[in-house]
């Protein structure tokens, strides 16, 4: 009896010690313990704790400060910032891009962060023109459509104006403002087109694609041709992006001697400046930086710029290719739409997106995502610089997110873009960035092989496709929550976690405008 005792004692023995290994096999593998950088230095103010201290202290007294005076001036002027797929990660991303991880994007520096909820009606996951609809009219839609209630489905070929939404824009219009929109992307996308356009389907950016949709242009009125006919896009004071194609017919060509892609006949670009003349009203049309530049904008009413056939380059490769001569970055147009808005005295709404931050993240190709934020941070600082945080509510958010995440273990200040430094079981490195799915699988990875060996592969060039787990032609979006950044008039309206389609409420709220005017608020 005491002999099996004893045994049954040893193997209790035996099992609590293996279960003690596989602890410590676990916290190992958890959190490993790395080599340390060579090229690591710690700053010296960091080593001491009174620094990390001050700094909270400092955080903490901003706080206290901003609570005790809110901002509950009315807002003349409200600027929408939409980076486009900007995902938390992808802001995080872009500190480390910019040098270190201590460092913010500007927009992290104003008083006021929340989280917004961005699923569609019928999709966890949204894209770009549902997502539009709810920041932009305070409505949440169906995947795929814009400025439409989720009555509709996408692709419907016969829609009713009982089922439109009306926008901020047109709120702002209504009340004697002005409104513009400015993108990187076709003017005629899913995100610009929320300010203006009613459609059962995102693609309807010209004729063609609706009759390739099997309904009918007479009955469909395709996005352009609302930027351009219907009131809320034929009263936009400043428009600039891309899409130039999309404006004119296949048998025309623009500027560069590249064709257009309509079927009707129409040259819409030529209408638009037509309408202008017939309203008495100076409208400007530019297709390049050199006419923008040249615009006398005290001496123009209306502007029109659209500088690219299709979307208008990534901003790094504005740089690498000498783009940046030819066509204007997101802050060239930021400031020309600032100082054209900036002339009515009772004020503007503004809607600037940087389009290609989604586009690189759907191609994975980070480093292009990463500069394009970073472009897109510079134009929100010069549009804080040139307004006045008492008058002008400037809020910053995004549609929806990626799949791009940050991990392995990399060191504090090692560049974004490059590999990890601890190796995967297989022995083989792996990105610091990388992707849930995405065309990165295929320059990753190998059927025959299995994972790639990067040890000499050049991740930090502009396309390289960082690393996906699932082989997709196209990376899919996140369906994360998103960050909102607010500064100026009612900015502490904007904190918490709430729906996407709450945002355009209290940016009305605080321009007193729409249906959420603060009067009738108090009606309801």
């Amino acid at each position: 009896m005491v002999k099996s005792s004893l045994i049954l004692c040893f193997v209790a023995l035996l099992v609590v010690q293996a279960r003690s290994d596989l602890a410590d096999d676990q916290e190992h593998a958890q959190h490993p313990r790395l080599q340390s950088s060579r090229d690591f230095e710690a700053l010296d103010e960091e080593l001491e704790t009174r620094f990390w201290h001050d700094k909270a202290q400092s955080i903490l007294a901003d706080k206290l400060a901003s609570y005790k005076k809110l901002n509950e001036n009315r807002a003349k002027n409200v600027i929408l910032f939409l980076g486009d797929g900007m995902s938390v990660h992808t802001i995080a991303a872009t500190r480390a891009f910019m040098g270190d991880s201590n460092k913010q994007v500007f927009f992290e520096k104003f008083p006021y962060l929340g989280l917004s909820k961005t699923y569609a009606v019928n999709e966890r996951t949204p894209d770009s023109a549902n997502t539009a609809t709810a920041y932009l009219t305070g409505v949440k839609a169906n995947y795929g459509t814009i400025g439409v209630n989720a009555q509709v489905q996408r692709g419907d070929c016969v829609t009713n104006s009982s089922t439109h939404v009306q926008s901020i824009g047109q709120w702002a219009q209504e009340a004697g403002k002005w409104a513009g929109v400015v993108t990187t992307a076709r003017v005629t996308h899913a995100s610009p087109a929320g300010v203006y356009a009613h459609v059962a389907e995102r693609s309807w950016e010209h004729d063609g694609e609706i009759i390739s949709s099997k309904c009918s242009p007479d009955i469909n009125t395709d996005i352009a041709r609302q930027l351009v006919e219907w009131p809320v896009g034929q009263e936009l004071r400043v428009i600039m992006g891309g899409g130039r194609s999309y404006f004119r017919d296949q048998s025309q060509h623009d500027e560069i001697g590249v064709s257009g892609l309509r079927t009707d006949g129409r040259d819409l670009i030529d209408d638009w400046q037509k309408i202008k003349k017939q309203q008495g009203a100076e409208g400007k049309y530019v297709w390049s930086l050199k006419g923008l530049k040249e615009t006398d904008l005290s001496k123009t009413d209306y502007l029109l710029g659209l500088f690219d056939t299709s979307h208008m380059p990534y901003h790094g490769d504005r740089r690498r290719t000498h783009y940046e001569d030819a066509e204007p970055s997101l802050s060239d147009m930021t400031e020309a739409a600032i100082n054209m808005l900036s002339k009515n005295e009772k004020g503007y709404f503004l809607f600037v997106e940087s389009g290609r931050i989604d586009m690189a993240h759907h191609a994975t190709k980070a480093r292009k995502a990463l500069e394009d934020t970073e472009e897109f941070a510079a134009a929100v600082e010069l549009a804080r610089k040139m307004t006045d945080a008492e008058d002008t509510l400037i809020v910053v958010t995004s549609d929806h997110s990626h799949t791009m995440s940050i991990n392995g273990y990399p060191y504090r200040r090692q560049n974004i873009l490059s590999l990890a430094p601890n190796l995967g079981n297989d022995e083989l490195p792996f990105t610091i960035l990388s992707y849930a799915n995405g065309p990165g699988f295929a320059e990753t990875y190998s059927p025959k092989d299995g994972r790639i060996d990067l040890s000499h592969a050049d991740t930090t060039k502009a396309d390289f496709e960082f690393q996906a787990t699932v082989p997709l032609s196209s990376e899919t979006h996140g369906a994360e929550d998103v960050g909102v950044f607010a500064s100026g008039p009612f900015e502490h309206l904007f904190t918490g976690n709430y729906e996407q389609s709450s945002i355009p409420a209290m940016m009305a709220y605080a321009a007193n405008i729409g249906p959420f005017a603060k009067d009738k608020i108090n009606e309801q």
